[in-house]
Order: structure tokens, then sequence, then C-alpha cells
């Protein structure tokens, strides 16, 4: 349930910067593909594109990767600190319910009435459903131990969401119908899959987008989803990077919530909320196991899905995520 909305400009980083290799310091061909815009900036800057991590698909380096290894410096040499790695700890309570007293009636702030007109809005224009999958991420967990060392190296932090929008997005390559927005000539097919991430701030929510996010590896997307919710907990987003979603993930597991029934973001198709992923009792086979299980809840514009077309689609997110290797 959350509302796009404009925050304030960014602060100027004060991370080091990477040293440049050098006038006359030999550097190994880089046999990549890259755009004419990587590679002019890689040219300014004396970057050895050797020395970058792409997260583009099939490896490719991308115009974020490079500015952000100008911006955090060569990880060989510089580990980011605890802080500026994005974790998934609880949401604190909002300022509203920190100073609710009964008896009194606390003024809205801009983004409260913001939230509350869309939130209103949206169940006035679509007609809500919400099917509720129940998902293991015991093969998910296996991957994330094995590999969250090497995401780290690269001053990013693995977490389930990561895989969570991954899934996402293959869900949505299956079934193009769920990236789609309700028109009066019709439904209207989105070109791009642009996945946004509800966020708790102090004053309520705000959902920043990963902006074609079917062009991102799991590393990619973990990048940026650690870049997106550190700045809108510290107000550092920029308008553009709060619009254009096509779709939404909601993840109010971390708050220790089982299942929810989220409302859509208009003028989007649907929703996905995930639970909170715990260890519980499960029958597989006809023996007991205990697996690493959480329930995802899509809501969905019945307008344009049926109850199959939506059951569809969350059988291939499950899937994606049960059977990662």
């Amino acid at each position: 349930e959350k509302s796009p909305t404009i925050v304030k400009t960014p602060t100027q980083s004060t991370r080091p910067k990477p040293a440049s290799n050098g006038p006359g310091k030999a550097t190994r061909r880089y046999t990549g593909r890259i755009s004419p815009v990587v590679g002019r900036i890689a040219e300014e800057h004396q970057v050895d594109l050797n020395l970058v991590t792409g997260t583009g698909r099939d490896g490719r380096i991308t115009k974020k990767d490079i500015l952000a290894y100008i911006e955090e410096g060569d990880q060989r040499s510089y580990q980011p600190s605890k802080t500026q790695v994005a974790t998934t700890a609880p949401p604190s309570p909002s300022k509203l319910a920190q100073e609710a007293i009964p008896g009194e009636i606390l003024a809205l702030n801009s983004m409260r009435q913001a939230i509350a007109e869309h939130m209103v809005r949206s169940k006035r224009t679509s007609p809500h459903v919400t099917t509720v999958f129940d998902i293991d991420f015991t093969a998910v967990d296996s991957h994330r131990n094995a590999h969250k060392q090497e995401f780290k190296r690269d001053g990013v932090n693995l977490t389930f969401t990561a895989y969570v929008v991954y899934a996402i997005i293959q869900a949505l390559k299956a079934y193009p119908i769920v990236n789609s927005a309700w028109t009066e000539e019709g439904i209207l097919l989105k070109r791009e899959i642009n996945v946004g991430m509800a966020t708790a701030i102090a004053d309520g929510l705000i959902v920043p987008v990963i902006k074609d996010a079917d062009d991102l590896s799991l590393l990619g997307i973990a990048r940026t989803l650690n870049d997106l919710s550190t700045r809108a907990r510290n107000s550092q987003l920029l308008p553009d990077e709060v619009q254009g979603g096509t779709f939404t993930l909601t993840n109010h597991g971390v708050s220790g919530s089982l299942f929810a029934t989220p409302i859509i973001n208009q003028p989007q198709c649907g929703i996905l909320g995930l639970g909170k992923i715990e260890k519980r009792v499960k029958v597989i086979d006809d023996a007991i196991a205990i697996r690493l299980m959480a329930y995802a809840s899509l809501t969905f514009d019945h307008r344009i899905l049926d109850g199959a077309s939506a059951d569809a689609f969350m059988s291939t997110f499950k899937e994606v995520l049960e059977t990662w290797s």
C-alpha cells in the first residue's frame, strides 16, 4: 500500500574516488561489448574496464556500473562500512504512530494526504482480488549463503528481495498481460519492466523504481536495491526514481507480517506482497521436513486478469524461486 512521492535531491557523495591507472601505466585491453556512453566515461576517468563488474545482460557493463565504480572506488582496496550496506531491518514506526496521543487530532502532512488519496482512488478504480501462494525459499537460501560473500566483495548486500525481484521479472516475461494498465481504449501492455519497491520511511511509504529491471543480472538487481532503499530512507531520491513503475513489490514481511492484501499502485495491473520468511514444517513426499517458507500474495485488477491468469503468473514466480540452482 504505497504512493509515489517527490523527495529531496541527493547530497554530494563523500565516498572515496578510485585512483586512475595513471599516465603511462599499461592495462589489458577490454574485449567485451560496451555502449559508446560507457566507453566515453571510461576514457574520461581513465578507468580500466577489466576491473568493473558488469550487471547487465550477459555481464555487460552498464552506465550505472561504471558510475558506481567511479564513485565507490576500487573494491579490492576499499571495503564499505556497515552503514553503507542496505539491510532488511524492520522499519521504524511512522512519526504519526509514535506521536499519537489519545483524544487529539493529528495534523496530516503532505505525504500522508497523498497516500490517503491514492489508496482511496485505487480501491474505487480497480476491482481488487488477491491470490496467495506458499513459497519455499530453501533453494534460494542455499544459493544466497554460497554467494553472499562474493557479492559483498563487490560492495553489494545480497538479500532475499533481490531473488524475489528476479522471479517477478521472469514471471512478467512469461505473462506480459500482468505488466499492463487498463485504459478506455483497451489494455496497454508495457514495453518496459520497471519494478517498484515499496520502502517504509519516517513519514510513510515511498516506491523507488528499478528501471528496465529485465536488463539486470541478480548482481545488478541487488546493487540497485541497496542503492535505492538506502537513498529512499535518507530522502535522497530524485523525482524520476519514484515514477514509471509497471509492477510493484511490497516486502511487508520485514516487519513480521505473514501475509497481506496490498492495494494496487495505480495505474498498474498488480502488486505482489511478500510475508515473513521463516522456518516451517512441510510435508514432502510423505516425509516431514523443516523448510524456509513465506506467503506471497498477488493483488490484481480483475478488469485485466482472471483468477486463472493470476495463478499462472504466481505459479511461474513460485517455480523460479523453488528451483533456484
